[in-house]
């Protein structure tokens, strides 16, 4: 018992070498990689939200946008929503990786948003169908917006894109 001390000190030195070695290998192999190149060349993840884009998607969410419409292409099996030109693939979990909070939704009333980026009119256009709807279009008219919150709601309109190829779901050529 006269060594116990120093036999505690030893196990407690031995595993905590242990441990910070399989720390620092790991930080050593694995910390300095980049994002990988797809197959194809082309971007592998969702580009992120500009800063105008993640202050319009507050508006979207303050709106109640989401109760509305869904930003999920369904497989071609499962709706027509690649025919309807909502998208020209599927949705597939990476295209939500870099989102805090995935605003899929659960019913669609309204036109899935899910590539509206592509698909959009012109930032103009936008914010006058926000302020007033067509007649004959079930939406909300949001002509309470001011400036500020209507310009960052068509930004983040604007960047709602799927328009990459990614291993799980090829773009329709």
């Amino acid at each position: 018992m006269k060594n116990l001390n120093l036999i505690l000190a030893g196990v407690f030195f031995t595993v905590a070498a242990a441990w910070s070695g399989l720390v620092i290998t790991a930080q050593v192999q694995l910390g300095s990689l980049g994002r990988a190149p797809s197959e194809e060349g082309g971007p592998l993840f969702p580009s992120r939200e500009p800063g105008l884009a993640i202050q319009g998607r507050t508006v979207y969410l303050d709106l109640g946008c989401v109760a509305c419409h869904t930003q999920q292409v369904r497989p071609a099996g499962q709706g027509s929503d690649i025919a309807r030109g909502y998208g020209v693939r599927s949705s597939v979990a990476r295209d939500y990786v870099l989102q805090s909070q995935v605003l899929i939704g659960q019913r669609r009333l309204g036109p899935d948003l899910a590539n509206y980026g592509a698909r959009a009119k012109s930032e103009v256009e936008l914010a006058a169908f926000l302020r007033t709807p067509a007649s004959g279009v079930n939406h909300p008219p949001y002509a309470f917006l001011d400036a500020e919150r209507s310009t960052a709601l068509v930004a983040y309109l604007k960047s709602l894109r799927q328009d990459y190829s990614s291993p799980e779901a090829k773009l329709k050529q």
